[in-house]
């Protein structure tokens, strides 16, 4: 049961503009389903923990930041796990931030075909295997296209590294203080006003190439757009109006919709990683892209939980070379 949004109440018990509690019945994991949604360890707009997360971002209403805590309650039977989840929130944002909660936490994620027991026999097992010891992980729908559209761009032909320095750089000098008593640092990321105002030089800074620049400029004339996708449905495509914007492709849709739609079967194809790793999970050999949707054909549909599941078994490819180093774009 969903508890709605309210004003918080006045005292030292009830500091925030707006709270509410979520009931989860059976298993649920805070941290495995919200980590998605953390840009590195460092994300200036989210700390994700085991049974408790910050998420900094703006809404129709204003700057938010949300508090989410996962309490387990006392089994009412053998097996029965359930948990609460209380959801207060700080600043002008703070109801809207509220009451979109429930779906950001994955109330809308159904795993009911995937645990079929017809279906969990076809499974590898591994991923057999890491369902059993995670079976509270849910897919996130944020429902905010424009946020998770900016660090996946960023994230588009560069190491991880670079691309979360450019997310840091961009979100400390160019965001807003976090409102209410969100931990010390935290932003709310930029905007897209705020992004076309930045400089050619605070860009270079970012180590934001040319190409990556573009596109998020493009997004950011298109931002309202763009947020309006978060309301329609996976079956009416809104990846393919993404992809209307030159500079947005097959990838980013996919990182994108992974998070805003909770998409189960979206597949991140053109990773520089994920093909190889899905290849030597599933056949102990390296594969590409049309290799790795050929290997995960047998659970269309339910590909991208596939995919989760294997990286939350451990599983490591084998290393090979050095890592790619970092390219700096200042002095061009």
């Amino acid at each position: 049961m969903t508890v709605p949004p309210t004003p918080a109440r006045s005292g030292p018990a009830a500091r925030a503009d707006a709270e509410a509690e979520w009931d989860v019945a059976g298993h649920y994991a805070l941290g495995s389903t919200l980590s998605v949604l953390q840009r590195g360890a460092h994300d200036p707009c989210a700390r994700v923990g085991d049974s408790l997360a910050w998420l900094c971002f703006g809404t129709e209403a204003g700057p938010a930041s949300l508090r989410l805590s996962a309490v387990p309650r006392p089994a009412a039977a053998p097996g029965c796990p359930s948990t609460t989840v209380r959801i207060q929130g700080w600043g002008p944002g703070a109801r809207l931030a509220v009451a979109s909660a429930p779906a950001l936490l994955g109330e809308r994620d159904d795993w009911s075909g995937f645990d079929e027991s017809g279906f969990a026999e076809t499974l590898p097992r591994m991923a057999s295997e890491a369902r059993r010891a995670h079976p509270g992980v849910r897919l996130p729908s944020t429902g905010r296209v424009f946020d998770s559209l900016v660090p996946a761009i960023l994230e588009q032909k560069v190491t991880t590294i670079e691309a979360r320095h450019a997310w840091r750089y961009l979100a400390r000098k160019f965001g807003t203080p976090a409102p209410g008593p969100a931990p010390e640092g935290m932003r709310i990321p930029p905007g897209p006003h705020a992004l076309r105002r930045i400089g050619s030089w605070d860009w270079h800074a970012a180590r934001v190439d040319l190409s990556r620049r573009t596109t998020i400029l493009r997004a950011a004339e298109s931002a309202a757009g763009i947020d309006r996708l978060g309301a329609l449905r996976l079956e009416e495509d809104p990846g393919r109006r993404l992809q209307g914007i030159p500079g947005i492709g097959p990838w980013t849709t996919a990182e994108v919709l992974q998070r805003t739609h909770g998409d189960p079967d979206s597949v991140s194809v053109g990773d520089y990683h994920l093909a190889a790793y899905v290849g030597y999970a599933l056949t102990g050999r390296k594969t590409d892209d049309a290799g790795m949707l050929d290997l995960l054909r047998p659970w269309s549909g339910h590909r991208q939980r596939v995919v989760r599941m294997i990286g939350l078994s451990g599983f490591r490819k084998p290393a090979f070379g050095p890592r790619l180093a970092p390219e700096d774009h200042r002095g061009r």
